[in-house]
């Protein structure tokens, strides 16, 4: 299961105005073949990458995986500033697992794995698995994006993980997030406010044709989820006519991403949170959360309500009533039932704690709250909500959160406080470039459940229908965000390897029942 907070699994997320005919600044020509790129970025586009081993150290579990299966890692140097490319550089950290069949080789593979702000050096193991015999025409890339994983990092120095959190359950508790979102904006600004305006989709975009042009690749194929799938549609109208074959699973919509994308995914997680409760109430013998869905919901609010009375203490960690609806934002990323089961047994130890018992919590509650609260998770918190608050920072005012809030409380008590929260865009100043808008036409294959929780299915409907050459694979009935190599529909999983097998979109759209 994807758990990044903000888009991939628990995830935020309208722009006008396109700066540079070839999206690169006018300072510099749209590059093409790392042959034929114009100075001065011709350095980047024909530097040599150095393929090396991908383990740092005795305790890099990754890297040694990475290593077993034959992955090789290397950094690509790009610059800081596109519109000073004789400036400050900083490294983009890549994985290569290269095609073995050389004589039907189609050529890269490029992976994003979304975020923003999530790591991707691991996925050509994840996605390459599922891929099977195709995956034995592509070099497969993964890709850490511009100051994320190994890349050359951004750290606000935060002493929390996550900038996406609940506005908890009265007025108090939404002030307290507007002070909290604002200070999180001025320790970034304090500690990287000289980096801070180039930690954009667009300057990643750029990236990923350098890339494309150090791996000596006219064109590259590209998968992206959830944020990824903005980032990839981004990189088409930057860089039109450079991608081959175009996945995008868990669809943003371009023209809706902002701030408050989270909004949109409001009554889903509603929604998926009623569907869990009667999972749930069906298996009170085992978890004793409650015997119907309404039982259910009632121990949940009895949690939060714990919660915002003192924070719940669980083992090492102090779980507010801002961060706590956060652990069930992660949890509703999935209706598979191994994930229902782990947010069941989730709920089981926090209904203990907000009985003010000791308790301990599991490996993947102790990975979320460490991420969550501490200052563990700070390096990738701080490259998420750089990169969101770099696209689209918009000064709307705190009370009009406050008023959505609100407006949207008697129906979606639940999801209203976290989907509908201040976000410390708020306070960032303003991007030193509009967001670009797509208004391209695509040919490319979408995916989507109809019930993801964190980029809604309307938003791929839409997409299609600017897209009108892509073609959407449906999986109906399903709360899951990310379906291909994730949830085990096999339908959807074949129908993208065809189309990665030989380029060919189906003829129609095509929906995918069952698992």
């Amino acid at each position: 299961m994807r758990t990044n907070i903000f888009l991939r699994a628990a995830v935020a997320a309208t722009a006008v105005l396109t700066v540079g005919a070839g999206a690169l600044p006018a300072t510099a020509k749209p590059a093409g073949t790392p042959a034929t790129a114009a100075k001065p970025l011709g350095k980047y586009y024909d530097q040599t990458l150095d393929w090396h081993t991908c383990t740092l150290g005795p305790d890099d579990t990754t890297g040694q995986k990475l290593d077993a299966a034959g992955v090789q890692c290397a950094d690509a140097t790009v610059p800081l500033d596109y519109s000073d490319p004789g400036g400050r550089t900083i490294t983009v950290a890549l994985s290569r697992l290269r095609a073995t069949d050389s004589a039907h080789r189609v050529g890269p593979l490029l992976l994003n794995n979304g975020g923003p702000g999530g790591p991707g050096l691991d996925m050509p193991l994840l996605v390459g698995e599922t891929m099977g015999k195709v995956a034995r025409k592509y070099d497969l890339i993964g890709m850490d994006p511009r100051f994320v994983g190994r890349s050359t990092p951004l750290d606000c120095g935060w002493d929390v993980g996550s900038a996406v959190f609940s506005a908890g359950s009265d007025r108090a508790g939404f002030k307290r997030s507007v002070a909290r979102q604002r200070e999180l904006a001025e320790r970034c600004r304090r500690t990287n406010g000289d980096v801070l305006p180039y930690v954009t989709t667009r300057n990643t975009a750029r990236d990923m044709d350098v890339i494309r042009g150090a791996l000596g690749a006219k064109r590259i194929s590209y998968l992206g989820f959830s944020y990824g799938s903005y980032l990839g549609a981004v990189y088409t109208k930057m860089f039109p006519g450079r991608t081959d074959r175009m996945v995008l699973d868990g669809v943003i919509d371009p023209a809706r991403y902002s701030q408050t994308l989270l909004a949109d995914a409001t009554a889903a997680n509603e929604r998926a949170l009623h569907d869990w409760a009667a999972w749930a109430a069906a298996r009170d013998e085992t978890y004793g959360l409650g015997s119907t869905p309404a039982a259910v919901r009632a121990t949940v609010e009895r949690i939060q309500e714990a919660a915002a009375d003192k924070p719940l203490r669980v083992g090492r960690f102090r779980v507010d009533e801002h961060y706590l609806p956060v652990v069930y934002f992660a949890g509703l990323g999935s209706d598979l039932d191994t994930q229902r089961a782990q947010l069941a047994s989730v709920t089981r130890t926090l209904a203990r704690a907000a009985d003010r018992n000791r308790v301990e919590p599991g490996p993947w509650l102790a990975k979320m709250l460490e991420s969550l609260t501490t200052e563990a998770g700070s390096h990738q918190g701080s490259a998420q909500t750089a990169i969101l608050c770099g696209d689209v920072a918009t000064r709307r005012g705190t009370e009009s959160y406050w008023r959505d809030i609100q407006t949207a409380r008697d129906r979606a008590p639940f999801a209203s406080p976290l989907t509908h929260n201040i976000a410390t865009c708020e306070f960032w100043d303003r991007p030193v470039e509009a967001p670009t808008v797509v208004d391209n036409d695509v040919p490319a294959l979408l995916v989507n459940a109809t019930g993801d929780t964190r980029t809604t299915y309307s938003g791929a409907r839409q997409v299609r229908e600017k897209w009108s050459r892509s073609r959407l694979i449906t999986v109906p009935d399903a709360n899951q965000h990310g379906v291909y190599a994730d949830y085990g529909n096999a339908c959807a999983d074949k129908g993208v390897n065809a189309y990665l097998d030989t380029g060919k979109l189906p003829a129609r759209d095509v929906t995918c029942r069952g698992r």
